[in-house]
């Protein structure tokens, strides 16, 4: 959502016409600022969507390396995105102090002020969620992370044993104990075929 807020925001009302028909961006006429807020914010909610997809799915992966790599693509895109959002918020703060204030930049400027305070808490979020990545990536091997059968959430639950059956042992045997058979030369019902 903070993604959607900085690149609406800058598309919406941070371009302004100054004495020419000609739009400029309004974080001190620095063209730059603008396209580099937009294409954070537009990385940033795809790979949100992207991201969100494989949380949703992620139960399913069957192989281990598979949901190794999904973690470890989520740590680094996590990471990546915390540093362009700094980076952003640094850019856009600096550009926006070196503006002077006419008619036309007043009209933006709270979209521009929007623009700043959600490419800041989007800092946050990104490094809450590379955290987050991280925790879920040092699971490794847990059973929570790559089991698809879910364990009861009482601590004080037994651990479920491997199943026994019904417990009865039958007495009936399919198949004689070995050697304790007498050799006949001709069982009952067996006849010796005649060539």
């Amino acid at each position: 959502i903070f993604s959607i807020v900085v690149f609406g925001s800058i598309v919406n009302e941070c371009y302004v016409n100054k004495d020419s028909p000609e739009l400029l961006c309004i974080f001190n006429e620095n063209e730059s600022a603008c396209s580099y807020g937009i294409a954070v914010g537009v990385i940033a909610f795809f790979g949100c969507i992207f991201f969100f997809v494989v949380d949703l799915y992620f139960q399913q992966i069957s192989s281990v390396k598979d949901r190794k790599r999904a973690v470890l693509l989520d740590l680094g895109f996590s990471g990546f995105l915390s540093f362009l959002w700094f980076v952003a918020f640094c850019f856009l703060a600096n550009q926006w102090q070196r503006t002077t204030m006419s008619t036309a930049v007043l009209q933006g400027a709270d979209a521009a002020r929007a623009a700043i305070t959600f490419s800041f808490f989007s800092i946050i979020v990104w490094v809450a969620l590379a955290v987050k990545a991280l925790q879920r990536y040092r699971l490794g091997t847990d059973m929570s992370l790559f089991a698809t059968d879910q364990f009861t959430a009482d601590p004080n639950a037994a651990y479920p044993g491997y199943p026994t059956g019904s417990g009865i042992e039958s007495t009936e045997t399919y198949q004689s104990p070995p050697f304790t058979e007498t050799l006949d030369a001709n069982p009952k019902g067996y006849q010796v075929p005649a060539y």
